[in-house]
């Protein structure tokens, strides 16, 4: 069952994000205001999740892993989410 939690935070994160809020505490100990998390929302979800995700679970340790990770986050944040469809020339 957690693989298929795991499996959905990278597909749809906002979904994640939406039920750890309303069903668990997890985002309380893991921000002090409400905008970070509301901005990551928006912008970052999957950053978001994994930063919620070293605070909670390595205390908030940032080790050469959790920085990999976090990285791999923010590519997948700011790639693009739609395949560009190639222009057809009209010779």
């Amino acid at each position: 069952m957690p693989c298929f939690f795991v499996l959905g935070a990278l597909i749809i994160p906002r979904f994640s994000i939406v039920y750890l809020w309303f069903m668990t505490n997890w985002f309380v100990g893991a921000f002090d205001s409400l905008l970070w998390p509301i901005l990551g929302f928006f912008f970052a979800p999957t950053t978001l999740l994994w930063y919620s995700v070293v605070v909670q679970i390595y205390d908030g340790a940032w080790g050469t892993f959790q920085i990999v990770v976090l990285i791999l986050a923010i590519l997948t944040d700011i790639s693009p989410s739609t395949s560009k469809k190639r222009r057809r020339r009209i010779d």
